[in-house]
């Protein structure tokens, strides 16, 4: 597994969910059907977020799984009045409509926090972003050789920050696509630093090929 995401990283790929056949069987639904299928989908995604955080409070659990629950649907009903608006948007409009998605953020955030620790709080934008900072992070360091610490540091930092902007995207796509621009970011400050980044993932990929060779 750990080959595979690699590989999807040097490609540019995600290791996702995928969602187009979703799409083609909400076609032929009713609302009714696309609401409750939407509604058991992020039931789900909460329970698996809930499993990591492993409450033992069931109160405490309680609130943590109806913030999850108001954001999932806050978010989608935020991407439905707002996404095509964003497209045909100036410069300045598209803040402007953007600054309501970062309070609904900062709300959620604020939420979180109030029932959890920060170390919890990690957790939860770890998983709402299927864990693409760390797996981006870790592809780094096999990939590009020598980083320096102050280098990993800014690596990490922009992955971070990726993260916040992927947890508010409204579809699997988008929050590939968000990482795949911060990691634009990364290889440009790489190269700044003195890195060969195109040739560190050449030499990366020739490395698994011969030894995927050798072991045929």
């Amino acid at each position: 597994m750990k080959q595979a995401v690699l590989l999807a990283f040097v490609v540019g790929c995600a290791i996702l969910e995928s969602t187009p056949a979703q799409t083609r069987t909400n076609l032929t639904k009713s609302p009714e059907e696309i609401e409750a299928a939407y509604r058991q989908a992020i039931e789900k995604r909460t329970a698996d977020i809930l499993s990591v955080l492993e409450l033992k409070d069931p109160t405490k659990s309680s609130k943590v799984h109806d913030i999850l629950i108001v954001q999932y649907c806050a978010l989608r009903d935020w991407h439905d009045a707002n996404d095509l608006k964003l497209k045909r948007a100036t410069g300045d409009q598209a803040a402007q409509i953007n600054s309501s998605l970062k309070a609904l953020h900062d709300k959620f955030i604020s939420g979180l926090a109030a029932e959890l620790t920060p170390e919890q709080v990690e957790k939860v934008k770890d998983k709402m972003t299927y864990n693409k900072v760390q797996v981006t992070y870790d592809a780094y360091l096999e990939i590009v050789p020598n980083l320096t610490e102050p280098q990993k540091k800014k690596i990490l930092n922009l992955l971070k920050e990726a993260r916040e902007e992927a947890m508010d995207a409204g579809s699997v796509d988008e929050k590939s696509a968000i990482f795949k621009k911060y990691k634009g970011r990364i290889n440009n400050y790489l190269t700044a630093e003195g890195h060969n980044v195109k040739q560190a993932y050449k030499d990366w990929g020739e490395k698994q090929k011969a030894g995927k060779d050798s072991n045929q």
